[in-house]
């Protein structure tokens, strides 16, 4: 049975139009004095259930204003915990239809969670918005700069390992953007994060340090080096790894300036672990170094 929701829309609209009549009528009387405050309290509870029935018939951008409405009146109400919930609602829905108002509305509600205080949800609403920036926008740089924010407030709060998270990110884009320094000393400060005896911890900073030594190969061969000597001696499990093995495999290529005995290693280590778009991408561009080199991993 499929459920015919087209009415809902236009009972909700009948209900827009009757709050905005309310708050009209509460102008005359903000002061309170004949309830105006009581008037605005109803408008506010109608925005909300109009913004619901907008969701069910899926106009997501009717559904996004309403919410907002409601989360502006309630915080001509001084509710502010009511306000920012609001405004999340609004940024949920007008993610389906409009992904910048999406960004505006949880921008809202991060500047009065913020100002309460409340920084652990306001790094859970960047990481929402860089998310958009990722995929719906494609605005990388901002998509890096909402989660450097969240890995700010997380490391406050000392939410370290959600702060890793955010700065894994940063890590893996910033490579992408050639910004390779920046990329290294992220990886390696999550490398070297002292929750190491952690077995799944341990496993990943091999993958850490992996990442950081191509990054560093990238900028300078010689760097690369002295970096992965560095990483043996910090944390021995990276000595018996196959990344590792990998990494000297390469740098006596790159050495020798040989193409092919490059794409060999890079072959032999994707039969057995596959090698991601990233890795893909940065293993590609260590080989572009080499003389000569049709810049391909064929």
């Amino acid at each position: 049975l499929v459920m015919d929701n087209s009415g809902k829309e236009k009972e909700a609209m009948q209900l827009m139009a009757e709050a905005d009549k309310k708050v009209k009528a509460s102008g005359s009387f903000l002061g309170g004095m004949f309830g105006g405050n009581h008037k605005v309290e109803d408008a506010c509870e109608m925005y909300a259930r109009a913004a619901n029935m907008f969701k069910m018939a899926k106009n997501w951008s009717a559904a996004g204003n309403a919410f907002c409405q409601a989360a502006r009146l309630h915080m001509q109400l001084q509710n502010k915990l009511d306000s920012a919930t609001s405004f999340v609602d609004a940024g949920n829905a007008y993610k389906k239809a409009d992904p910048q108002e999406a960004i505006n509305c949880l921008n809202q509600a991060i500047d009065i969670y913020t100002d309460m205080g409340r920084f652990t949800i306001a790094a859970k609403h960047h990481i929402t918005i860089a998310e958009i920036y990722e995929s719906e926008l494609v605005d990388i740089e901002k998509a890096i700069a909402h989660y450097e924010q969240a890995a700010d407030y997380y490391k406050g709060e000392e939410s370290n390992s959600s702060a890793n998270k955010c700065l894994l990110k940063v890590g893996h884009y910033s490579a992408q953007l050639e910004q390779y320094q920046k990329a290294i000393e992220i990886y390696e400060q999550v490398g070297e994060t002292p929750t190491m005896d952690n077995p799944l911890l341990k496993y990943n900073a091999k993958e850490y340090f992996f990442k950081a030594s191509l990054c560093h190969f990238i900028v300078d061969e010689l760097n690369a080096k002295l970096a992965i000597e560095k990483y043996e001696e910090m944390f021995p499990a990276f000595s018996d790894s196959r990344e590792l093995k990998l990494l000297k495999k390469l740098l006596e290529a790159h050495e020798e300036q040989n193409s092919e005995a490059f794409t060999e290693a890079v072959k032999e280590f994707d039969s057995v672990s596959r090698l991601d778009q990233w890795l893909t991408t940065m293993l590609l561009r260590i080989k572009k170094t080499i003389q000569g080199d049709a810049g391909d991993l064929k």
